[in-house]
Formats: structure tokens, C-alpha cells, sequence
């Protein structure tokens, strides 16, 4: 693996990583107002789910990042 695609892989997988914490940072921040002790509220489903979606996309860019650092490097060398 040279060096090109060693940075493409790093950037793949810091992207992967940022869309996972900002899952989970939505997820703390629902949770923290849903304990809020002044106005408490139930956790409901459909809102974990819609800000755990951010999730998904981190997910797909860790397992592929590899063939997505491949591409990159290729674009790049052109």
C-alpha cells in the first residue's frame, strides 16, 4: 500500500468515525432531554431511530473503506 492510498484509507476511515460520533452525540442529546429533570419526557422509538441514521453511513464507510481508499488513490493518480 504507498502512500497515497494510506492517506485515502486514514481520510475514509476519519469520515467513517465522525458520522459514527455524531450518531452518538444525537443520540446523548436526545437522551439528556428526555431526563431532563425539570420537564421529563418517555424515550420513544422513532426518534432514536431517525437520529441513530447517521450511524448507518459511518458504518457502510468503515466496512468499505479499503475499496473506497482504491478509488480514491485511482482518481487521484489520473
Amino acid at each position: 500500500m504507498d502512500a497515497p492510498e494510506r492517506g485515502a484509507l486514514t481520510l475514509v476511515r476519519l469520515i467513517g468515525v465522525t458520522f459514527l460520533v455524531a450518531a452518538l452525540l444525537e443520540l446523548g442529546l436526545y437522551l439528556a432531554e428526555c431526563r431532563a429533570p425539570l420537564h421529563p419526557r418517555p424515550v420513544e422509538v422513532l426518534p432514536v431511530l431517525l437520529r441513530s441514521l447517521w450511524a448507518v453511513p459511518g458504518i457502510l464507510l468503515l466496512v468499505k473503506a479499503r475499496a473506497i481508499a482504491e478509488w480514491i488513490a485511482n482518481q487521484l493518480d489520473q
